[in-house]
């Protein structure tokens, strides 16, 4: 969950099975079977330009499970946007207010600390998922159930990096912090508060916060290279996930994303996402006032819980999303209008950098996908 930008790559070691490019009869088609040529376990994308029937795209190498376009899928650090979106629904309500002091809901967080900078990481409290003792939850070894109080107190145990409200730091420790805070002025588990305020209002079947490492629907399997296939550049300590063996991988789909909490744990699909994109952006979620505040961006373009970007076919806003197994990213435009969304079902590669051919075929793949979603002409390049 540490990605920051729009987008990313992932890569798999070269030595592992993958597909033989086929001729692809779209760019964007080419562009996804390059992507599991070059090492992922698979891709599913999406995207909407607001003219027609969305275009869906799934690849997967031979080995691996099969996807379909709808399915559930851990979202990672998109969870956040979520859980801005019902932080700003309550700031509307005038139950809280972006100025608030952390400490009024959270005793024993740093002087200083606003809600608001929790929402756009300016806080400076260390990120718990740099602590050891969450390692074992990440690698699916762990079998306690993780709550965002015991994520928080995990961070705030570590002195904070900068002073509050100084720099930019991202930190998940900040959105633990939040779904504390939502807890507590609610009342109402975080669970019950994305069915409530967001899935059950926008009729988002395949998304909610799971309980444990079970799903509800079909859903996309996760993988990451097991240790004899983990490549070097991947830190050791980080080499032996939990799961079910598969072809050089482990299988992780049901290992429990509970340590992601508040920050990081919601299922969610590329349909739902696009539902939920599009109310967000076109202010079926929020109010004007705060949409504006959502949108008002910080360090590099984060605003609170979205981030924003310019690219050469346009202006784009979202998030990405990376959770043992998952990497996500999900990118609309100003009105919501349009939507695109990249789900690729391995994720430890994002975070080391481990794999420059994948993050290059990554790369391809997300600038299509964003022109495609503007309307703009789309190449593929050769095949890998």
């Amino acid at each position: 969950m540490k990605r920051t930008g729009v987008g990313g790559g992932v890569r798999a070691p070269a030595a592992l099975p993958t597909a033989t490019p086929a001729a692809a009869s779209t760019p964007l088609e080419q562009l996804a079977r390059n992507l599991v040529a070059a090492g992922a376990p698979g891709v599913i994308v999406r995207v909407d330009d607001g003219r027609g029937r969305p275009v869906e795209i799934t690849e997967q190498a031979p080995w691996a499970h099969r996807l379909e376009a709808g399915d559930e899928f851990r979202m990672g650090s998109n969870t956040k946007t979520v859980m801005a979106a019902i932080t700003l629904q309550l700031v509307a309500e005038h139950r809280l207010s972006l100025a608030d002091p952390a400490a009024k809901w959270l005793p024993g967080t740093p002087s200083g600390v606003t809600l608001r900078m929790l929402l756009n990481h300016t806080s400076g409290l260390y990120d718990y998922t740099e602590d050891p003792a969450i390692r074992n939850a990440i690698l699916g070894k762990d079998p306690h159930r993780w709550t965002a109080a015991e994520l928080l107190a995990v961070g705030v145990a570590h002195p904070p990096v900068f002073a509050p409200g100084t720099d930019w730091s991202y930190s998940n420790t900040n959105y633990a912090a939040v779904g504390v805070i939502l807890e507590r002025v609610t009342g109402a588990s975080l669970a019950d508060l994305v069915r409530d305020r967001i899935a059950r209002p926008l009729h988002l079947t395949h998304t909610y916060l799971p309980a444990d490492g079970s799903w509800r629907g079909r859903h996309a399997h996760g993988y990451e290279p097991d240790a004899a296939h983990m490549p070097p550049t991947v830190p050791a300590e980080f080499t032996g996930v939990a799961g079910t063996p598969k072809a050089g991988h482990v299988d992780v789909s049901g290992n429990d994303p509970g340590w992601g909490s508040s920050a990081g744990a919601i299922v969610s699909s590329a349909p739902d996402w696009a539902r939920f994109s599009t109310a967000l952006m076109s202010g079926k979620l929020l109010p004007p006032a705060q949409l504006a505040e959502m949108r008002t961006v910080v360090g590099p373009g984060y605003g609170l819980g979205i981030l924003t970007a310019t690219t050469p076919c346009g202006t784009i806003w979202g998030h990405d999303g990376g959770i043992t197994g998952y990497s996500s990213s999900t990118i609309t435009d100003g009105t919501g209008r349009r939507t695109a969304t990249i789900l690729v079902p391995t994720e430890f590669l994002y975070e080391f950098d481990a794999a420059p051919e994948l993050a290059e075929a990554q790369r391809a793949l997300q600038d299509a996908t964003t022109c495609a979603m503007f309307g703009k002409p789309v190449t593929a390049g050769p095949a890998t």
